[in-house]
């Protein structure tokens, strides 16, 4: 199998959704927990594409896009951007829902209203970044090929550090992190914030 790591193009957008939502549940397939197939991706991918699709890269293989890798160069001018373009017409798509909504539908639309939150790690690890790949790009060092041309892109920029977060439970990521030289700082009750100088 083959495996092409090329960088981002606007027609790749529906696909970053895809794999977001079949990566969703800590590296596993969401798409049974959510009603709106989007809401995961509103957030946590395409924002990223559109604002700096300069760090973006996809993974394609025969059957297409298998995998990604996208972020941010400085999450404090990232956030600012969020609040000012990107979250204004989702909450207007997506009003508040009542309070004893549990559903995951209703906990992504109150982060959508709740808006992106940078990390205290930022001022030293400005950059921060996500990474996702289906089952089939899994185990097969495609994962590190994404990250080291990632990582060497923020380098051309001279970023100095990079910053990310993971869930508990997704312990093949932890893993994976902690293989890619990524130093676990900060830990929380949902999972742990990891830090790479660059």
């Amino acid at each position: 199998m083959a495996f092409v790591i090329r960088p981002y193009t606007p027609p790749d957008l529906p696909h970053l959704y895809r794999v977001c939502l079949l990566t969703g549940d800590s590296g596993a397939d969401a798409s049974g927990l959510y009603r709106d197939p989007d809401l995961l991706g509103h957030f946590y991918a395409a924002p990223y594409a559109v604002h700096e699709p300069d760090l973006t890269f996809v993974l394609t293989d025969e059957e297409g896009v298998c995998g990604y890798v996208l972020g941010c160069r400085d999450s404090m001018e990232f956030a600012a951007w969020m609040e000012a373009v990107w979250l204004p017409p989702l909450r207007r798509r997506y009003p508040l829902p009542p309070v004893g909504d549990a559903s995951k539908d209703a906990a992504m639309i109150r982060l959508i209203h709740k808006g992106y939150t940078p990390s205290s790690l930022t001022p030293e690890y400005p950059a921060h970044l996500h990474i996702d790949l289906l089952p089939r790009a899994q185990g097969l060092g495609q994962g590190r090929r994404l990250m080291e041309v990632f990582l060497n892109r923020l380098r051309e920029l001279g970023v100095p550090g990079v910053h990310l977060g993971v869930g508990q439970r997704n312990v093949g990521a932890v893993a994976f992190y902690e293989r890619m030289g990524f130093v676990r700082l900060q830990t929380f009750p949902w999972g742990y914030e990891y830090g790479l100088k660059l």
